[in-house]
């Protein structure tokens, strides 16, 4: 039976917020579409809400992907740019979520150390390692989106490998209990 499906990789800003769509053909990466949406030019945070939930919305209909892999915040000492960076993520959730697509939230450092073996790893060593990994140019002005790339490369992987993430189940019992969706042939 053919594996065939898409998964969104969202890196959430709220001046530049990258995406990009990778398609899994029976378990062979490729990205169909990768790029940035410039945020700087609205006036207002509402504004720029209202554009990252419109844009991620276009993609999603565009493409129909099955996941979407979104990065979440990481914690810093200015509030307000934390608040402002979880209101755009929940934006992207929320458009997706209104799409009927899963939702996966990973952490900036499980992400780096999916795509690099290092959760410390700078973007360029992530895009270097992407580069590689899917034999493919990035360009510098989608440098922006190798974080939404590196994120869905991570939600392949974990779907892969049922195992990763697996931190509470005590068994293989508990695991299937606590994931049905991740046991083939429960779907």
């Amino acid at each position: 039976m053919k594996d065939s499906y898409k998964i969104l990789g969202v890196d959430p800003g709220t001046n530049v917020l990258g995406y990009a769509m990778l398609e899994v053909d029976n378990k062979k990466l490729k990205v169909i579409d990768m790029g940035v949406v410039h945020l700087s030019s609205y006036d207002t945070h509402q504004e720029k809400l209202k554009e990252i939930f419109l844009q991620l919305q276009e993609v999603i209909e565009t493409y129909l992907p099955k996941e979407m892999a979104v990065e979440a915040p990481f914690f810093g000492k200015n509030v307000q740019s934390m608040l402002k960076l979880g209101r755009a993520q929940g934006v992207a959730m929320a458009a997706a979520m209104t799409m009927g697509v899963n939702i996966t939230e990973f952490s900036p450092k499980k992400i780096k150390k999916a795509i690099t073996g290092n959760g410390n790893a700078s973007k360029e060593q992530v895009s270097s390692m992407l580069c590689k990994m899917l034999k493919i140019t990035v360009e510098s002005k989608y440098l922006d989106s190798t974080d939404a790339l590196a994120a869905a490369v991570c939600k392949y992987q974990e779907m892969q490998n049922p195992l990763i993430g697996m931190t509470s189940a005590k068994s293989w019992k508990a695991f299937m209990t606590a994931n049905p969706r991740r046991v083939k042939g429960a779907r």
